[in-house]
């Protein structure tokens, strides 16, 4: 492949079944989507911990955790952090969901959250702040891409039908 070849990114659609993985979370131990299978799951990619968008994201998730699972969903975070930065981002902020990790942005690639981005004018591969929600038999029922880190958690619960207060 050429270094001038840019790959558009192949995004999910509702109905596709969504790739399976392994990866590693904040305590450096391996989780496989496929053994979240049985329960629904809301899977984000965020493009890096501590940084002010992923962190308001992130609590944003933390704080609707309880609604989201009384609805049941569960709740995964993946960035191309490395554990240990996944485990200090956990530890500040008190998150209680996993975060995984994705060094080699295969497995956002492999859901479209890894392609082109365009940011003042600089064109650059990157992560796409991308959420699926995938359903108990880990086929996709929502796919948004290009989401805003503030007032997603909000929105995504609305388009669940899960309005909050």
């Amino acid at each position: 492949m050429s270094e001038n070849t840019t790959t558009e990114a192949i995004r999910l659609a509702v109905g596709d079944t969504a790739p399976d993985f392994i990866l590693l979370d904040s305590n450096g131990e391996e989780l496989a989507l496929s053994s979240l299978r049985g329960k629904k799951t809301i899977v984000y990619f965020y493009p890096a911990a501590s940084t002010p968008g992923c962190t308001k994201q992130a609590c944003d998730f933390r704080d609707s955790l309880e609604s989201l699972q009384a609805a049941g969903y569960q709740v995964v975070g993946i960035s191309p952090d490395a554990p240990a930065k996944l485990a200090k981002f956990v530890a500040k902020e008190s998150l209680s969901f996993p975060l995984l990790s994705d060094e080699d942005h295969a497995v956002a690639a492999a859901y479209g959250a890894w392609g082109e981005k365009k940011n003042y004018g600089r064109v650059y591969e990157g992560l796409i702040r991308s959420t699926i929600v995938l359903g108990e038999n880990g086929v996709v029922e929502v796919a948004q891409y290009n989401v805003r880190a503030t007032g997603h958690v909000a929105k995504l619960q609305r388009d669940l039908g899960l309005d909050s207060k």
